[in-house]
């Protein structure tokens, strides 16, 4: 096994080991919604559009 394969298998474990955060973390913003901001912004900055 290489040296790069132990430090990966290592870790990994660590990783697995653990312990998953108990408080649930806030719900974050749809996808969708920052979306539509970004198509947004983009129309106020395209060129040779008057506001």
């Amino acid at each position: 096994m290489d040296r790069i394969d132990h430090i990966f298998g290592t870790l990994s474990q660590r990783m697995s080991s653990m312990k998953q955060p108990c408080r649930a973390m806030p719900a974050s913003e749809p996808l969708s919604s920052l979306i539509d901001k970004v198509n947004a912004a983009k129309q106020r900055y395209q060129p040779g559009i008057g506001r």
